[in-house]
């Protein structure tokens, strides 16, 4: 009984199309509430740090150049973030959200995945490894 089955499965499958999508060729549309890669407005940001420091995953770290001139390095670990949006919820200016059309995430490098926002001659400081303007400074 059991080979007569196993007989029929095998003559289904070369008859019906298969139930797998043709996803690299295909791509289906994404959810509007799927949480993708996080983005960052520095206008409506502060520096206060809340999304860091509720990071399960510690994927986020606010990088605080002047906080008088609103001068912030956002530096987002893609490879280490949950995708559990607590950094959105924690955020009290709105400044962060789940992009739905980022969630392909895949890369070669593992470069890829360290991702900076801000202005870019404050990133390229933040890369040089110069100091924040409110670090104290060791004697």
């Amino acid at each position: 009984m059991k080979v007569m089955t196993m007989w029929r499965d095998a003559l289904d499958g070369l008859v019906k199309s298969p139930a797998t999508q043709r996803y690299p060729f295909v791509r289906a549309v994404a959810p509007d509430r799927l949480r993708g890669q996080l983005h960052w407005n520095p206008e409506s940001c502060t520096g206060c740090g809340l999304c860091a420091k509720d990071c399960p995953a510690e994927a986020i770290e606010v990088i605080v150049l002047d906080k008088k001139a609103k001068r912030f390095v956002f530096r987002y670990h893609v490879d280490r973030c949950t995708f559990c949006a607590q950094c959105v919820a924690s955020c009290r200016q709105g400044c962060l959200e789940m992009a739905s059309d980022a969630w392909e995430l895949a890369a070669t490098d593992k470069d890829d995945f360290l991702v900076h926002y801000g202005a870019e001659e404050d990133v390229e400081a933040v890369l040089a490894g110069a100091p924040a303007a409110d670090a104290p400074v060791a004697e």
